[in-house]
């Protein structure tokens, strides 16, 4: 398997700099950020490493034919050939005579390595009382897939989604494939189901209204704040800040104080009908950041004036929605909440106080549920460190019991 990484100033550069090289069957491993370095490097990467894969030829899984196989075999067992040297086969590469640099390109980098061994340990494990008792002798897979689907609902996945996910895992392998691979499929797999993440993208005729909905308490304002921050200093963008949370002072209160540090325009909107002005008078920036205010799901009145708000732009100027979710947040609220939303509009989805939590499931359930991409997760309340671009492949370790 060849492990390699590239860099360009965005994730597409870097993967179509891989795809020239290495062709169009790689997989993306993980995707990580450059920093800057200096005072003023923020958060913001200068540029953008890919971590890609490629199997080789010669390391693809099949039967072998039954005139390739050095000694007879059970006419029921299917052989696989591995690159693994036997005495190394809790290793997913044989890395003793590399180099330093190939040293670093470990297949899943060492985080999903941790993961493996993991995976492995547990393996190992006789089986329960319950299972030796009755004389039960199950196959490394069934054991694997049992691990995989127990790691995903104390990360609460969705019974629901684990089964899915499961079912996916049996189909996909062969009965006595070694479980590393099945780990890399379903991994892979998983990744998938996240999709691309989706961050705000450039306006592409004047100015940009960006909306942030969301119930009451997860961290819309400081959000906006780290998102402006990033766009202010890193892009050099004009950015105007506006609420139209006119139920909390402290709300608008907390927005004016980052716009005076950050030395933006920031107003209060009272009525949808305001709007048609502002676009005027700030025709010549590049977004408008609008904080609404957060409502119950259960509240009418309050669902119908984020409609009206957020439908005040339609044909004036170009427009983006991001809902933004706590992961704290037990999973059947979360279902009411963007359920409501989305028959108000389409939304992107932000994950606050990733920190404050250690199961990660509801980021996959709800993406999921919704078909909605995501585009930020935030995990502190310092502006404007604490937040970045949603990571599928960190997630979708997390979720599989990996250490981040």
């Amino acid at each position: 398997m060849i492990i390699k990484k590239f860099q360009g100033k965005t994730e597409n550069e870097a993967v179509e700099a891989a795809k020239r090289e290495l062709g169009k069957n790689i997989v993306i491993m993980n995707v990580k950020g450059v920093k800057k370095k200096g005072f003023f490097r923020f958060f913001r990467s200068d540029m953008i490493e890919v971590t890609v894969a490629l199997e080789e030829e010669n390391e693809r899984y099949y039967p072998l034919k039954k005139e390739e196989k050095k000694e007879p075999a059970s006419p029921s067992k299917v052989v696989y050939p591995s690159p693994y040297n036997e005495a190394q086969i809790s290793r997913s590469l044989i890395i003793e005579n590399l180099d330093e640099e190939k040293r670093e390109n470990t297949l899943l980098e060492e985080k999903l390595d941790n993961l493996h061994i993991l995976l492995e340990q547990q393996l190992q494990r006789p089986d329960s009382e319950k299972e030796e008792e009755e004389g039960e002798v199950h196959s490394e897979l069934e054991k694997f897939t049992k691990i995989l689907y127990n790691t995903m609902l104390d990360n609460e996945v969705s019974e629901k989604n684990a089964n899915q996910i499961i079912d996916e895992i049996e189909k996909s392998v062969k009965p006595n494939m070694p479980f590393d691979y099945a780990l890399s499929s379903i991994y892979q797999k998983m990744i998938l189901k996240f999709g691309k993440p989706m961050s705000i993208t450039p306006p592409e005729n004047g100015v940009k209204v960006i909306f942030f909905v969301g119930p009451t308490g997860v961290g819309k304002t400081t959000t906006i704040a780290k998102i402006a921050s990033k766009f202010i200093v890193d892009d050099k963008k004009k950015v105007a800040l506006l609420t139209a949370d006119t139920y909390r002072i402290a709300a608008a209160e907390q927005l004016r104080t980052y716009a005076n540090i950050l030395e933006v325009p920031f107003r209060v909107i009272y009525a949808p009908e305001e709007v048609g002005q502002v676009l005027k008078d700030f025709a010549g920036y590049d977004y408008i950041f609008v904080d609404t205010s957060g409502h119950s799901y259960q509240n009418e009145e309050q669902k119908a004036n984020t409609n009206d708000l957020i439908h005040s732009v339609d044909g004036l100027a170009e427009k983006e929605v991001f809902l933004v979710l706590s992961a704290t947040t037990k999973y059947r609220d979360m279902i009411h909440i963007v359920d409501s939303y989305s028959q108000v509009t389409d939304y992107r989805l932000i994950f606050t106080k990733l920190d404050e939590t250690s199961a990660m499931g509801n980021l996959l359930n709800i993406k999921l549920h919704t078909g909605a991409s995501l585009s930020y997760v935030t995990c502190g309340q310092n502006v404007p460190d604490d937040i970045e671009e949603f990571n599928p492949q960190k997630t979708v370790k997390k979720l599989l019991g990996g250490q981040n």
